[in-house]
Formats: C-alpha cells, structure tokens, sequence
C-alpha cells in the first residue's frame, strides 16, 4: 500500500489520524510561533513543538523550559536512554533519531557534564543496532559513550517497592548510578501496548523484559517509571509509526508529523502523544494506569503546556 493511501484509509489501530488530532495539541495557526513571551507563565511541563528539524525543535522546547542547564549541572553524570531496539536505519523511525540523541549528548557535555553514557537493551543485535541506527556515531561525534545493554553484568538488582507488579527488577547500572536521566524514545505503534512512548521506553532499563509481558504489560509499564523517573523526556514524534510496531516494515508505515514532546511529567506526555496517535482516552491503558498511581497528570487540561510552531 502506498502511503498516500495509507493515510486516506487511517492507520487501523484506533481512532484514524486527522489534522484535527495535530490541532489539538497545536492550536495555534501553523506558520505562527508562539514564544516563551507569549505563552502562558511558569514553567510548563509540557512543551509541544513542530515544524522545524528536530534540532531546531529540541533547542525551542529546551528553552522554554529554562535550558539545558535546568537539568544538567558542571561536573555531573548523565545517562541518555533512547530507543535504540533495532537494527533499522533512521529514516523507518523504528529508533530514536540520532540527530536528536548526539544534540543533547553536545548540549550535557556544553552544560558541563563530566560523562555522557547512552544505552538501549537491545532486541535485534545490540552492536548492529547502535550502528544501523546511527546513534553509535552520534553519540561519539558529540562526546559521549555508548555502552552496551545486553551485558548482564552491568544490571544490578534494585527493589521497587511501590509498584503493583514489578517489585523487583535486574537494573542498568547507569540508570542507577547517573545523577540525570534523560529518557529519549521515539513515538511509534506497538502491537502489545498499543504505543510506544515515554512510559514503554523504560523496558530497556531491564534485564528481564519477559517479565513485562508475562505479569500484565501494562501495569509493568506503569511500574517501570518508579525505577527511576526521568528528569526530563524527550519524545521524537517526527514521523511516527502507526503500524507494523515495534519494528515496522518500512517507511509506508510512517507519516510526517514533524512534532517533538518535552516534558518533565512523563504521563502528560504520554497523553500527549497517544492523542497525536489518534488514540481515545483510556485505550493506551498504561496511562490511566500510571495516572491512578500519582505518576503524572493526564489530563492535558490540566496541564501547563507551552505550544510552539517554527514554521
């Protein structure tokens, strides 16, 4: 099926994408730009970009939320975890893309990180995947250090007390030892969970990913974000998948969006981007899950959103 016909017949998994979804979460008029100066006061917790390269978009919403040094600060460790599952180039949107992921591994080492680590607990081949999918050379262009997810020896048990289901788990020792965590998923359907996002990223913190799937995936879901919550989110919404997820076929599966969520409050995010997938309240259940937990806000009526447009 090509792709214009794709879109004309929806992406079959839910609600069908429309215009109207984007204009939900960018009511301004695409062409305006609204600032830092013009947007609500305070400091949101959402910021929705689009129309720009995602450079351009990660710089925007970064300032609008007071710039990199709000999260990083001079001789700190940061750990970036993106998803970087397959052994697929970047233009199938199957990983992170890696021009995002080396911008802000630039942007922590100019803010004064003394480390930048990145990993991803690979489905596909790990070492194939982190050079298919062009984060490798990103990352190490920028500065910082891939290290490798499917060693066993780098997780350590860590008790999570407070979950539902996931009480327990064998974690990356660099989500437990960096003092900053900044999650870097790309948006994209999944068969399992329904979407991929902010939440769904946190799998690749774990030894045993069996575990998610076989004691309610959803709730494991949920619970994964008390490992450890982010100290900021960065959603690559660019040119989401809307079928054949996690890994997708190939670029007929995607459509341009050309959109970025950053956020601190990682459920308004996912409620964010499940909107933007066209999906209605309560079908991504992990949300409301997580929700109902205290983890975040997903009502984005309720939430303080600054809403920019670079083009």
């Amino acid at each position: 099926m090509k792709r214009r016909d794709f879109l004309k017949l929806g992406f079959g998994v839910g609600a069908a994408f429309s215009l109207e979804t984007l204009s939900g979460l960018f009511p301004t008029a695409y062409g305006a730009e609204e600032t830092a100066a013009t947007a609500v006061g305070g400091v949101p917790s959402l910021v929705a970009v689009r129309g720009g390269d995602r450079v351009a978009m990660l710089d925007a919403a970064l300032e609008a939320l007071g710039g990199i040094s709000s999260f990083v600060k001079q001789g700190q460790t940061v750990v970036i975890k993106p998803n970087c599952g397959w052994d697929k180039s970047p233009q199938t949107s199957a990983n992170t893309h890696p021009s995002l992921v080396g911008h802000m591994v630039e942007l922590c080492r100019g803010a004064g990180a003394s480390k930048v680590v990145v990993f991803d607990h690979s489905c596909d081949d790990w070492q194939r995947a982190y050079r298919t999918s062009g984060i490798q050379a990103a990352v190490e262009a920028a500065g910082g250090e891939m290290v490798s997810g499917a060693d066993e020896a780098l997780y350590r048990d860590h008790d999570n007390p407070a979950a539902r289901n996931l009480k327990h788990a064998k974690v990356h020792s660099a989500i437990l030892d960096s003092d900053v965590y900044i999650n870097m998923p790309v948006l994209k359907h999944h068969s399992g969970a329904r979407m991929t996002a902010c939440m769904k990223n946190a799998m690749g913190l774990v030894w045993d990913r069996g575990f998610f799937h076989s004691h309610d995936l959803h709730q494991c879901i949920a619970d994964s974000v008390l490992l450890r919550k982010p100290d900021l989110n960065v959603l690559d919404a660019f040119a989401p998948m809307l079928r054949n997820g996690p890994k997708g076929i190939d670029e007929n599966d995607l459509i341009n969006t050309h959109a970025l969520l950053v956020g601190t409050d990682i459920v308004a995010v996912d409620a964010a981007a499940s909107k933007l997938l066209g999906n209605a309240d309560g079908e991504v259940r992990h949300i409301d899950l997580a929700a109902a937990m205290g983890l975040g806000q997903k009502d984005l009526t309720k939430v303080n959103i600054r809403r920019i447009s670079l083009a």
